[in-house]
């Protein structure tokens, strides 16, 4: 295909975009060379991102849209069997079709302990190709889900654009990936960047190569402090979604790479951090987020909401959201029945710490609570035993044990401490501290707080004289 035959293509379709859908099969007529339709559909495919064109299923081509994305979404009960299709044809490429059985299936076994013991003791993990299949095995799935979550949440609030430019840090075997790209509409136009300098890149490519027509992905093989992220800006524009999935505990410096992507992120994007709901990386992704976040460039848009204007909570924080568990796939329960059937090798838990940050200074929750109504969290050592008013955000599942009484993290911002929502009488008047989702913003009045000694941490007592209900 010669450079007349592009522009002529360019053209064609730049005059016609605003007029009608473009038809490879009527264009290619005023074409200088007459050039076949497949040609033709070949260069719109290519130059789709430039131009801001989408391909329908009838084979045309139109102007992405400009409104955010909307799309419905009621959870994830299962990753994909299209996915999983795709992960088991790589296995058996690899290590032939009974590759859960025999050396193969003993070293994909031996490799998944390894690199979760590795993991729990935060020892460095090497991701060779053995690595990443045993990841596409027995973490694939629960990334895939909790992305997903995160990013509806985006989307529910109008905060995904439909002409979408993502860029992926430490993209892996690629769950967040295919997450947002099952998540967002055929018409939306993603032009997608990972940058994963691992063997779990060739697993990333296999399983995002056919991700849909107006999904775009380039995969670029080193690390994110060698991406020139200067030149990624200059030569296509800021990034209106950037990710990091599971990453930023592994890096030497997560708080100077977080703030250099930042500085790539579109006016009203959106950088999304997820990591796994363990107290030493969810603790850890608390302490980034407040170096950029707490007199940084960054402001906190969801879960950990600071409402009280200039006040920066230092709070230990383990804070992080639970899902409903996925049914089990059918390569990790291949797995598990070769190894002895005992459960090992099924990780169908979807739980998870994120932030959500912006440098619009756009919050989830737009509410500033007024002194004379509502008690900071950070002033609790000047109310103990006292009875108060707070607006505070519900930072957890039910953290109780056996017939304890029901608890659940706080925060509002400002917390020194941790501070939990004890129910010691349940009633109408407070069942909306079980009820709210993670991230709900709650009322709670005439709570009485107390100092829990042997825990360290306040107790906000929710007996039968509280009233809690949910602010939003």
């Amino acid at each position: 295909m010669n450079d007349e035959t592009r522009q002529g293509v360019r053209e064609n379709a730049q005059y016609l975009q605003h007029v009608r859908p473009i038809d490879p099969e009527e264009i290619h007529e005023y074409v200088a060379g007459d050039p076949h339709p497949a040609v033709v559909r070949q260069v719109l495919r290519e130059e789709a991102l430039d131009l801001g064109l989408v391909e329908r299923d009838d084979g045309t081509f139109v102007p992405a849209p400009e409104s955010p994305v909307s799309t419905p979404f009621h959870g994830v009960e299962r990753f994909p069997e299209e996915h999983e299709e795709r992960v088991e044809d790589l296995l058996v490429d690899a290590y032939g079709h009974q590759w859960a059985r025999g050396d193969s299936g003993d070293r994909l076994r031996e490799r998944v302990r390894d690199v979760k013991e590795r993991y729990l003791q935060r020892e460095d993990v090497t991701y060779d190709e053995l690595t990443a299949h045993g990841y596409a095995v027995y973490h694939l799935p629960d990334y895939y889900a909790a992305a997903q979550y995160v990013l509806a949440d985006l989307a529910a609030a109008g905060l995904l654009p439909s002409r979408l430019r993502v860029l992926d840090v430490g993209a892996g075997v690629g769950g967040p990936a295919l997450g947002l790209f099952d998540l967002v509409p055929d018409d939306a136009l993603v032009d997608y960047h990972a940058v994963e300098p691992s063997a779990a890149a060739d697993v990333l490519e296999r399983l995002v190569d056919d991700a849909g027509p107006n999904v775009h992905p380039t995969v670029h093989r080193e690390r994110i402090e060698a991406f020139d992220l200067d030149a990624a800006v200059a030569d296509d524009g800021q990034f209106d979604l950037i990710l990091f999935g599971s990453v930023l505990n592994e890096l030497a410096d997560p708080e100077a790479v977080l703030e250099r992507a930042l500085g790539a992120l579109a006016d009203d994007g959106s950088v999304v951090a997820l990591e796994p709901a363990d107290r030493n990386t969810a603790t850890g992704l608390r302490e980034i987020e407040r170096a950029v976040a707490d007199g940084g460039p960054a402001t906190v848009y969801a879960p950990t909401v600071r409402l009280w204007p200039h006040r920066a909570p230092e709070s230990e924080s383990w804070s992080f959201d639970r899902k409903p568990d996925l049914a089990v796939p059918e390569t990790q329960r291949r797995l598990d029945d070769a190894g002895g059937g005992t459960g090992e090798f099924v990780n169908v838990d979807v739980q998870y710490a994120y932030t959500v940050l912006r440098t619009d200074g756009r919050r989830a929750i737009d509410i500033t609570p007024d002194r004379g109504n509502h008690a900071p969290l950070g002033d609790a050592e000047s109310f103990v035993t006292d009875r108060v008013n707070l607006l505070a955000v519900k930072l957890s599942h039910d953290l109780s044990e056996g017939d304890a009484n029901p608890l659940y993290l706080l925060g509002d911002g400002s917390q020194s401490t941790d501070v939990f929502a004890v129910v010691t009488e349940s009633s109408l008047l407070n069942e909306d501290l079980r009820e709210a989702d993670y991230g709900d913003l709650l009322s709670l009045r005439n709570a009485l707080v107390l100092w829990n000694d042997d825990e360290a941490a306040y107790n906000v007592v929710v007996d039968g004289e509280t009233t809690v209900d949910r602010a939003r």
